[in-house]
């Protein structure tokens, strides 16, 4: 199991995630966003409106998804 934040996972907040694999790590902060965003958080509302941004840019978002992975795989298991 690895753990990290919200705010590693390119969020807003210091919310802390703990999954087996990396996958599972996204699925539980893309939830994590979505009540956020139905809160109207305007911290994760403002990180959501960075990473729309960076989309627009082709191959953007998937070299940033493999840095957090990256980030993921070098944490030691808790």
């Amino acid at each position: 199991m690895k753990t990290m934040t919200c705010k590693e996972l390119g969020g807003a907040c210091d919310q802390t995630f703990t999954a087996e694999t990396f996958e599972e790590m996204v699925a539980m902060s893309k939830q994590h966003g979505m009540e956020m965003f139905e809160k109207g958080d305007t911290d994760h509302l403002n990180a959501m409106q960075e990473i729309r941004a960076m989309m627009q840019e082709p191959g953007a978002v998937e070299k940033w998804m493999e840095a957090r992975k990256a980030k993921f795989d070098a944490l030691a298991d808790d």
